[in-house]
C-alpha cells in the first residue's frame, strides 16, 4: 500500500482546523494574476516571480505557483507549516484586521513593519520545520535567504535592516535549537 505523502496528511490536518482551507492554483484566478501584475509594476519588475514562485494565503485558501507541483514533498510539507501560521493569524486578527496590519504600519513598501512582524512569526515555523525535517544545518543555511527576503523586492523591501533580520534570525535559531533538542 502506498503511503501517503507527509504534505498531503498535512493539509488534511490544516483542513480539520479551518475547513474552507484548500489549495488553488495562482494561474487560475483573475484575481491572483492581477495581483501578480500590480506587484510586479509596484516594484518595477523587482518582484516578477510572484505567480510562479511564490505561495500566497488569502481569504483562507492557500495559492500556490506553478513550481508547486515540482515541489519536494517535504519542501510541501515545511511550506504548508509557514501557510498555518498565517492561517492562525487570520483567525487571529481577522481579514480586514490582517490586511490593515500587514500593509499599513509604517508603508506598504520599503518599511512594512507589520508585514515583517506577520513573516517573522511565520518564518519562524519555517525556520523549526527545516530543523525538524532536514536537520539543524538545513536551518542555519536558510539565513541569507531570509534576509534577501526582507530586504529585497519579494515583499517589497518590507525591512530593509539587514542586521535586524540577521539578529531575528539568530535568536530564531536559538529557540529552534532550544525546542529540536528537548524532543
Amino acid at each position: 500500500m502506498k503511503e501517503t505523502p507527509k504534505s498531503d496528511a498535512f493539509a488534511l490536518e490544516i483542513r480539520e482546523e479551518f475547513p474552507t482551507f484548500s489549495i488553488e492554483k495562482k494561474r487560475d484566478s483573475r484575481l491572483q494574476r492581477a495581483i501578480g501584475t500590480f506587484l510586479y509594476l509596484v516594484t518595477l519588475g523587482g518582484q516578477r516571480v510572484y505567480l510562479t514562485r511564490y505561495h500566497t494565503v488569502l481569504f483562507g485558501k492557500l495559492w500556490v505557483p506553478d513550481a508547486w507541483d515540482q515541489m519536494a514533498d517535504v519542501d510541501r510539507y515545511i511550506l504548508l507549516r509557514h501557510e498555518r501560521v498565517h492561517l492562525r493569524q487570520r483567525r487571529r486578527m481577522g481579514d480586514v484586521g490582517m490586511a490593515l496590519y500587514y500593509l499599513l504600519p509604517f508603508f506598504p513598501l520599503f518599511l512594512a513593519y507589520g508585514r515583517a512582524r506577520i513573516e517573522w512569526e511565520a518564518y519562524e515555523e519555517t525556520i523549526l520545520a527545516t530543523a525538524e525535517e532536514l536537520g539543524m544545518p538545513a536551518a542555519e543555511a536558510l539565513e541569507d535567504y531570509l534576509v534577501n527576503r526582507y530586504v529585497g523586492p519579494d515583499y517589497g523591501w518590507m525591512w530593509p535592516f539587514p542586521k535586524t533580520i540577521r539578529r531575528w534570525f539568530r535568536e530564531a535559531l536559538e529557540r529552534t535549537r532550544t525546542r529540536v533538542e528537548r524532543r
